[in-house]
């Protein structure tokens, strides 16, 4: 067997947004935001997944929106680049999808809540912010320590490249779903710890390459070609970006060593080291090679 892979955005929306197959995202909810309880019972998905058009990237929309049994709401996205301003954007869709619900006229005990859960193949925080796969960020009370009571809005995020997991080393059903969206496209079978998980399994089946229409080979190879494109101008703007601080760092502590030079003449190295932030050794040395 070969499986697509599920954290190309386009993939990750026809397994999880798919109509036919709502049990795979009660799931993998359930992991995420509630340790394997099987809280969630039902769900709609607002934007099911639809075959491909090939009309164009910009044309689909792929973020996977639902709304749950009592009301709340969960937008569920991948993102695979960590492109400009990603953060921001999350927090506005957030706080624009929980604005939205209210209609002229309605109270505010009509609003229900909204849960932004954000997968991310790449280090959104550093492991001194955060150690673990999982983070949960709600409202909260710097100066006395608590979270503002009405628990309305939520970002959850899931770093993928944080999960280290083998496959023998599973326990858990989210261990099994985070294994599945870093992995699935690197194995040629459903292992069996994984297929013992109805959802797991159903979800590998779905992923499967024979089961894809042509359709939707071209769409995710054109997804592929494009994620891959966008990646590498990425790299080679921080490598850009890098190399013109470096360039600059070097300029600014040319111009200090100059003025450093110029006082040699005037002033004891102690003191110069004081006026220019030069430590003493490189004030003496200097004075070595001047003169």
């Amino acid at each position: 067997m070969d499986f697509i892979n599920p954290k190309t955005d386009y993939a990750f929306k026809k397994i999880f947004g798919n109509e036919q197959h709502k049990d795979v995202l009660i799931s993998f909810l359930n992991a995420i935001l509630h340790g394997g309880k099987p809280i969630i019972q039902s769900l709609e998905i607002l934007d099911p997944y639809n075959a491909p058009k090939l009309s164009g990237l910009k044309d689909t929309f792929l973020d996977v929106r639902t709304k749950l049994n009592d009301g709340s709401y969960i937008i569920i996205e991948m993102q695979v680049l960590a492109v400009e301003w990603f953060a921001k954007r999350l927090l506005y869709n957030l706080t624009k999808a929980y604005s939205v619900q209210l209609k002229p006229k309605e109270k505010y005990e009509t609003l229900t809540p909204v849960i932004g859960l954000t997968i991310t193949n790449f280090k959104m925080f550093t492991k001194k912010e955060v150690k673990g796969v999982l983070s949960r960020f709600v409202l909260y009370d710097r100066e006395n320590g608590f979270e503002y009571p009405i628990k309305d809005i939520e970002l959850v995020f899931v770093e993928l490249t944080k999960f280290k997991k083998k496959l023998t080393e599973l326990e858990t059903i989210m261990d099994k779903w985070l294994y599945f969206l870093r992995y699935a496209d690197q194995l040629d079978d459903v292992p069996q710890t994984m297929k013992v998980e109805p959802a797991i399994d159903e979800a590998f089946q779905i992923a499967n390459w024979v089961n894809m229409s042509q359709e939707e080979v071209d769409e995710l190879e054109k997804r592929k070609f494009f994620t891959g494109t966008i990646q590498r101008l990425t790299e080679a703007a921080r490598k850009a970006e890098q190399l013109a601080k470096e360039q600059r760092k070097e300029g600014i502590e040319e111009g200090i060593k100059k003025v450093a030079i110029q006082l040699l003449d005037v002033l004891d190295d102690e003191t110069i080291s004081q006026k220019t932030g030069l430590s003493l050794e490189e004030v003496q040395n200097l004075r070595k090679v001047t003169q």
